[in-house]
């Protein structure tokens, strides 16, 4: 007899952090990012804590900063501003939002789980726990 479970997708997330000094290996984690190809769903959520980021790097460009976050959202969401990696596909600007690189904007690696129904009620948990 075969069970079915209900209405699950599998999905991959990474947490977005901030880390100002890459020789020192500090970071804070500013958002989340989701991808469920089931769903058709790509969707990057932060909150930027100026006064914890400013305290964990008080010479951290914080204009600067948003604006790489900016950008990392437009690139999420496939608009226009995000130039020529907005117009992939969304598991191809997953992957490249995702990528490993040293720079002052990071993603964790990237973890899979399944969630039963709505992929952006599970973004919005994960960014709860992880980020908030």
């Amino acid at each position: 007899m075969k069970h079915n479970m209900p209405d699950q997708h599998i999905f991959e997330y990474a947490v977005i952090r901030v880390v100002p000094r890459v020789e020192r290996e500090e970071f804070l984690n500013v958002g989340v990012i989701l991808f469920c190809s089931k769903q058709k769903f790509l969707k990057f959520i932060y909150k930027l804590d100026e006064p914890r980021l400013l305290a964990l790097s008080p010479e951290l460009d914080i204009g600067e900063l948003r604006k790489n976050i900016e950008a990392f959202d437009h690139i999420a969401a496939g608009s226009a501003q995000g130039g020529p990696i907005a117009k992939l596909d969304a598991a191809s600007r997953f992957r490249w939002l995702t990528a490993a690189r040293s720079t002052v904007v990071q993603a964790s690696k990237v973890h899979p789980g399944l969630c039963k129904g709505n992929a952006g009620e599970k973004l919005q948990r994960l960014f709860t726990q992880l980020v908030l």
